[in-house]
């Protein structure tokens, strides 16, 4: 049922797109392509996978379709199955079913019960949507049926506005679990991501319990984003960002409270009409990306590699490409990143995560989207 081969990776050529088509390119100074082998293992597939994410304590995949489905899947046994009581998702566009979460503090062998954080795209009235931020409770009892109880929303995105795109939706909690954040896209409208006094293009803080459940009202933490689709802590406990610029300046940035990450004031690419926009070299009073890239990568998903198969890489970003079909290596040094490596694999990536055994989970992005596992060769 399930292929298994190995793939050397060799170079390809870069066919590079963010949210529109461009050429491709490495960023200023980063490394040239990588030939690297790995053990490849395909698994499985999906329609239109968008997020994934294993329950703590377990080696099961919980993903997420962008029509609305929820899947799992039993790394070990192979064994799959479908949730039910996913919420109702405005389909379409950039919009649909979005990111997976669960609070570490409940890791345990068995599923049963436990927190599940999901975000999906929301219909409003008079032809408007956003984002939605909602929590549950997972229940997986017998173990091959599970379903999702009490969802109910935490956190919306305001203003709702017309349009299907640039939802972000990606949300990671704290490593000290007292806070949710949530990345709150543009919603392709620019200019609010400069508003203060709206959730467009910020990253949003929503204190919990443990429990997960709220605390407090939610909180616009940092503003200037324009379409993030990575978030994530490092091992320091620094929160980063990965998101999609114009055409060019995709960027990883250190998400510091307060700061302005610049967009649409500054970019590191221009619009897509041609338009030049300020680089962020001319606004030494906004917040630099770690590393951009022009041409793009357009990033999907991205993480922290625990270097359990690949000790080198420990603490490097790895990051899911689609643009760039395949994965980029990222060392960082302070505040600074550096392109080591890419890795070809011939498909758009949407997705990936770190199997408990230090193995590499990647979701393909669209319909027939398969699920492979990368491992040492």
């Amino acid at each position: 049922m399930f292929a298994k081969i190995v793939l050397s990776l060799s170079p390809l050529p870069l066919l590079l797109a963010s949210c529109g088509a461009t050429t491709a390119g490495d960023s200023p100074g980063a490394a040239s392509e990588a030939a690297e082998a790995f053990a490849r293992e395909e698994l499985a597939t999906f329609n239109e996978p968008w997020a994934a994410a294993v329950a703590p304590g377990t080696q099961t995949l919980f993903v997420t379709e962008k029509s609305g489905a929820i899947r799992y899947f039993e790394v070990a046994s192979k064994r799959q199955g479908s949730v039910t009581g996913a919420p109702t998702v405005d389909y379409g566009g950039q919009g649909g079913l979005g990111d997976i979460a669960f609070l570490p503090s409940e890791s345990a062998a068995n599923l049963a019960r436990r927190t599940i954080f999901l975000t999906w795209a929301e219909a409003g009235g008079s032809d408007t949507r956003g984002a939605a931020l909602g929590r549950g409770t997972l229940v997986c009892n017998p173990a091959d049926a599970c379903r999702i109880e009490g969802l109910s929303v935490i956190w919306r995105q305001q203003p709702k506005v017309t349009g299907r795109g640039h939802y972000s939706h990606r949300i990671v909690l704290s490593p000290d679990g007292k806070f949710l954040f949530v990345a709150s896209g543009d919603r392709q409208k620019m200019t609010p991501a400069q508003d203060p006094a709206s959730d467009l293009g910020k990253v949003i803080r929503l204190p919990i319990d443990a429990q997960g459940n709220p605390t407090g009202p939610a909180e616009r933490y940092s503003l200037g984003h324009r379409n993030i689709l990575g978030l994530t802590f490092d091992a320091s406990g620094r929160l980063w960002d990965l998101e999609h610029g114009p055409a060019g300046g995709d960027e990883l940035n250190l998400v510091e409270q307060g700061q302005n990450y610049g967009w649409p004031l500054v970019s590191d690419g221009d619009h897509y009409d041609g338009r030049a926009i300020p680089r962020n070299s001319t606004r030494p009073d906004l917040a630099a990306p770690a590393i951009s890239w022009n041409p793009v990568i357009a990033p999907g998903d991205f993480l922290f590699y625990s270097g359990k198969m690949w000790p080198a890489w420990k603490g490097q970003a790895l990051i899911a490409g689609m643009g760039y079909e395949g994965l980029v290596r990222v060392s960082l040094s302070g505040t600074k990143g550096t392109e080591q490596a890419r890795y070809p694999m011939g498909k758009r990536i949407r997705e990936i995560v770190e199997a408990p055994d230090g193995s590499l989970l990647l979701l393909e992005d669209k319909a027939g989207g398969r699920l492979v596992r990368l491992s040492k060769k």
